[in-house]
């Protein structure tokens, strides 16, 4: 495994362990009480459990729809930036009302993240200032400013008593109807934007010059997506805080785009993806006590994509491990054999018993690596031990063993497909025999039956290699009849 897939197992389950130490302090309670929980969360009995439910699930449905577009347009860094641009809004939104009021809040949050769309935009045209820089900027400096003003109003002495902090790290519990919905306002929003403008918003993505030449306003839609992506943000604080916001315009929609391709697809699975993570963190926040519910809706999101990356179907990270390593297996096997059949051809194919050293001077390997091969060809049913193990004077004990008829037939193909590879490039391509054997060692674990056989043909069933030595046939099972032919 290389280093870079070792950093993402590493991390992958540092992320599982931070899920798993989560549920056990869950289910460390008592059991009676935890079934009763979750039998009232299920159910929907409590109308503030109604309303968090409701409004983990829109929020997150909001976040995977407009997400899908952060991420499409590596626009992931400006989620965060709003997300850090809104804080001098709540903080000057606090110092105006005097107290946490949620409408003075949200309209200075507002303001705050339009005011940094449009330092953006000016930095974008009148300077020569990269993206990445730009966002860069605003997010240090409007994230500076927030700090300034927390910390004067903390000098007041009434912040926590008046809720501004859960305000800004996010305190499900407190989301009122009315957060509830302003988060459906936000969803419809951005659901109408998105079917009106799918097609603009599709090649205007993908293409802008393309899209700019046929008359796409994709300067509208870019603003018209800065403004979404704002609203949306300003509709989680409530839910998630200012921190880790950005965190669910990002993490649903990268774990749809590592399961499909096609924009419909991708948007649907990121809005589902968004809606389970919201239902899981409000469950595991409701089962457990004094569990913040929009870290734990990051943890679920974050938890999902772990599982997907390292368990989606042929692409993913421990599929690819497993096959990986398996194909290695397979071609250390086929090595082995092919080794046996070389050993056997190097004694006129007369005696068929290998020993374990024999096979040490032909593959160049230590000792336990043939015995563990050796080993492996047995279980496998390519090999056999000899009933009797021959210990000669002043030499080690060495494993003698036999291919078995399987075990043979197997050997056979390994090296006709080496051997025809090698005369097929000297032949046809024109390679000198003694520049063939690397591309040999490749190709026979991976051609096809058919195309040796296409091979075959076109060579006219050739019975030597370049270098005069026997292409076994398909037909040679036992070593007599190869001793026959040479």
């Amino acid at each position: 495994m290389n280093p870079r897939k070792k950093l993402f197992l590493i991390l992958g389950s540092i992320w599982l362990a931070t899920v798993f130490l989560q549920a056990e302090q869950i289910v460390t309670q008592d059991k009676i009480d935890l079934v009763d929980r979750a039998q009232r969360f299920l159910l929907l009995k409590d109308e503030s459990v109604q309303i968090v439910v409701f409004g983990s699930v829109l929020m997150g449905m909001s976040c995977g729809l407009i997400g899908s577009y952060v991420v499409t347009r590596k626009l992931s860094l400006f989620g965060d930036t709003l997300s850090h641009a809104v804080l001098p809004g709540i903080a000057v939104g606090f110092i105006w009302s005097g107290e946490k009021n949620n409408i003075s809040l949200l309209v200075g949050a507002t303001i705050a993240g339009l005011l940094g769309i449009s330092c953006l935009s000016i930095l974008r045209k009148f300077t020569k200032v990269q993206d990445d820089s730009s966002l860069g900027i605003v997010l240090s400096a409007f994230y500076a400013v927030g700090i300034c003003l927390l910390t004067r109003i903390q000098k007041v002495g009434y912040s926590d008593q008046s809720g501004l902090d859960s305000f800004m790290f996010g305190q499900a519990s407190a989301l009122s109807s009315d957060d509830l919905i302003g988060i459906i306002i936000v969803l419809l929003l951005i659901s109408l934007f998105i079917v009106i403008n799918y097609k603009e918003l599709l090649i205007s993505g993908f293409d802008p010059g393309f899209s700019r030449s046929i008359g796409i306003p994709t300067e509208s839609l870019q603003y018209g997506l800065w403004a979404l992506i704002t609203f949306c943000v300003i509709s989680s604080l409530q839910m998630v805080g200012v921190i880790l916001a950005s965190a669910l315009l990002v993490i649903p929609a990268a774990t749809a785009s590592l399961l499909v391709k096609r924009m419909r697809s991708y948007l649907i699975l990121a809005c589902l993806l968004g809606a389970v993570a919201g239902f899981g963190g409000a469950f595991l926040s409701f089962l457990g006590e004094r569990l913040p519910t929009g870290p734990l809706i990051v943890i679920v999101s974050g938890a999902l994509f772990t599982v997907i990356l390292f368990l989606r179907p042929q692409k993913g990270l421990l599929i690819k491990w497993i096959i990986s390593r398996s194909e290695n297996v397979r071609i250390a096997r086929e090595n082995s054999l092919k080794a046996a059949f070389q050993i056997i051809e190097g004694k006129s194919f007369e005696d068929t018993l290998i020993s374990s050293q024999e096979m040490m001077r032909k593959r160049g390997m230590s000792s336990a690596t043939i015995e563990g091969e050796i080993e492996n060809l047995c279980k496998a049913g390519l090999a056999s031990k000899a009933l009797h193990q021959v210990s000669e004077i002043k030499l080690p004990r060495q494993t003698r063993f036999t291919l078995t008829p399987s075990g043979w037939e197997y050997a056979c193909r390994i090296v006709r497909n080496h051997r025809l590879w090698e005369l097929y490039l000297t032949n046809e391509a024109q390679y000198a025999p003694d520049h063939v054997h690397e591309d040999a060692e490749k190709i026979e674990h991976v051609i096809g039956e058919e195309t040796v056989r296409q091979i075959e043909r076109l060579l006219k069933n050739p019975r030597r290699d370049p270098h005069g030595k026997l292409i076994p046939s398909i037909t040679d099972i036992q070593p007599v009849a190869i001793s026959q032919e040479t």
